[in-house]
C-alpha cells in the first residue's frame, strides 16, 4: 500500500470477494428462506476451493510486494538487520495479508480433515483477520493526518462492520442479514479501496489547496492552509455518503432481483392443512365405494327416465 497500485490492488480483490459472498448468500436465501445457513465460503463446481486458493495467492503477493519487490534493496530491513522507520508500514500491511493468508489456509485444512466445528472455527479465523486489519489501521504508523487519515478513518468503520457481523456469525448461524452485510461490507471495503487510490494519488483529482508532497519516500498529499484541509475532510465525508447510499440501493435491487428469478425456480406447494383435507376427502370416498361398490348404479336406478328429463 501507500501507492496507486497498492490500494487499487487489494481494493479489487475485497471488491471480488464481496460480489462472490453476495452473489452466494442471495441465491442460497432465495432458494432456501426458511433453511438458510450462512457459510463462511463458497465452493466452485470444478474447482472447490478456488476461493481459499485465491485469497492464498492474492496474500503471498501482497507480503511479496511488501516486503521484496517493493523496497528498493528488495529486502525491508537496514545493513545491522532491523526495520527502518521507512518500512514499518511495510510490515504492517504485511501482517494483515498474512492473517488472511492463516484463514484460507486454514479454512482448507478444516474443510479437509472436517472436525465438529469446522464452521464455526472458520468464522473465528475470518473475524481474527479482520481484527488483525482493523488493529494496525487503527494503530498506522504512517502520519494519517490529513485527507488520507479521514479515508483510513472511514475504512475502519468499514472493516468494524465486518470484524462484527463475522463475530456475530458464530452463534447465529441462520441470519441471513448478517451475511448481507457483511458481504455488502466486504464489498465496500474494496470500493473503498479503490477510491483511495484514485483520489490520493492521482494529481488531477487531489482536492483544492492540496497536493502531493514526497515524505520519507512516500507521496503524501497535504494542503497549504487549514481551510484547504477542512474543505478536503468534507469532501471526503460526502463522498463516503454518497457511497453508502450507492452500495445499499445496489445491495436492495441485487437481493430483488435475485429473488425474483431463484424465486421461480422453487416447486409448487400446497398449504399442509389443504394437503391433509383433500387426501381426507379421497380416502373416505375409497371406503365408500369399497363398502358399497354399487351404490353410485342404485342412485341411478331409483330415477325414471321422465324424472330424469325434468
Amino acid at each position: 500500500m501507500g501507492t496507486l497500485v497498492g490500494h487499487v490492488a487489494p481494493g479489487l480483490a475485497f471488491l471480488l470477494i464481496g460480489l462472490w459472498h453476495l452473489f452466494n448468500h442471495t441465491k442460497l436465501h432465495a432458494l432456501n428462506p426458511t433453511s438458510y445457513t450462512a457459510q463462511p465460503w463458497f465452493p466452485t463446481p470444478k474447482l472447490r476451493h478456488l476461493e481459499l486458493l485465491l485469497i492464498m495467492a492474492a496474500s503471498t503477493a501482497s507480503i511479496s510486494m511488501e516486503l521484496f519487490i517493493g523496497p528498493d534493496r528488495h529486502q525491508p530491513f537496514d545493513p545491522d538487520a532491523t526495520i527502518p522507520s521507512n518500512h514499518l508500514h511495510n510490515f504492517e500491511h504485511a501482517s494483515i495479508s498474512l492473517a488472511f493468508l492463516l484463514y484460507a489456509a486454514s479454512a482448507l485444512l478444516l474443510d479437509h480433515f472436517r472436525p465438529p466445528s469446522k464452521q464455526a472455527l472458520t468464522q473465528l479465523l475470518a473475524a481474527v483477520a479482520f481484527a488483525q486489519q482493523l488493529l494496525l489501521f487503527h494503530l498506522h504508523s504512517a502520519d494519517h493526518t490529513g485527507p488520507e487519515g479521514q479515508y483510513h478513518s472511514l475504512l475502519q468503520l468499514l472493516v468494524f462492520i465486518s470484524l462484527s457481523t463475522t463475530l456475530l456469525g458464530i452463534p447465529i448461524t441462520h441470519s441471513f442479514l448478517l451475511s448481507f452485510l457483511r458481504s455488502l461490507a466486504i464489498l465496500f471495503q474494496g470500493i473503498w479501496l479503490f477510491v483511495m487510490g484514485l483520489m490520493l494519488w492521482t494529481p488531477g483529482l487531489v482536492p483544492k489547496g492540496c497536493f502531493i508532497n514526497q515524505e520519507e519516500g512516500h507521496q503524501v498529499v497535504r494542503c497549504s492552509d487549514h481551510a484547504s484541509l477542512h474543505r478536503a475532510l468534507s469532501l471526503v465525508n460526502i463522498l463516503f455518503s454518497w457511497f453508502v447510499i450507492g452500495v445499499t440501493a445496489f445491495g436492495v435491487a441485487f437481493y430483488l432481483a435475485f429473488v425474483k428469478f431463484y424465486g421461480q425456480q422453487k416447486p409448487p406447494y400446497f398449504a399442509l392443512d389443504t394437503v391433509d383435507k383433500l387426501s381426507d376427502d379421497v380416502e373416505s370416498q375409497k371406503r365408500s365405494v369399497a363398502a358399497n361398490p354399487k351404490s353410485f348404479i342404485h342412485v341411478a336406478t331409483n330415477f325414471s327416465p321422465l324424472d330424469i328429463e325434468r
